[in-house]
């Protein structure tokens, strides 16, 4: 099955099939079931023709996913850095946004900076 450009895995549950959707996470998987009124512990395989069609109908009446979610979060960070709010220059700097330490995490966030001679790994020798 292939959902807003997305292939949603066959023997997977459906409930937990929509979560590889950007945007759908399990409570508004769990919403979406409800609302179109499928059963939860149905395979993904099993899903009749329109069954899946009443799933792409809701995906698009109400919910923001994939492209126009990501394009949606890259303006409102774009607009963040554009007032020089102090969440746009920690974006701009590529440091963590809300609050977290940086003294010795945030590795992932800076791409795992070592500072310092002593830290990380070493380099091997060339011989």
């Amino acid at each position: 099955m292939r959902v807003a450009g997305v292939n949603i895995p066959d023997e997977k549950k459906v409930g937990v099939a929509l979560t590889y959707i950007f945007g759908v996470g399990p409570t508004s998987a769990s919403v979406i079931l409800d609302k179109t009124k499928i059963d939860a512990s149905k395979r993904t395989k099993d899903l009749t023709t329109q069954e899946v069609s009443k799933i792409k109908d809701l995906l698009e009446k109400e919910y923001q996913i994939e492209g126009e979610l990501r394009a949606s979060i890259r303006q409102d960070i774009g607009r963040l850095k554009i007032i020089k709010s102090y969440r746009g220059t920690r974006h701009s700097k590529q440091l963590p946004a809300r609050g977290q330490s940086t003294k010795r995490n945030s590795r992932t966030r800076r791409g795992n900076v070592r500072a310092t001679a002593g830290s990380g790994r070493r380099k091997l020798a060339l011989k």
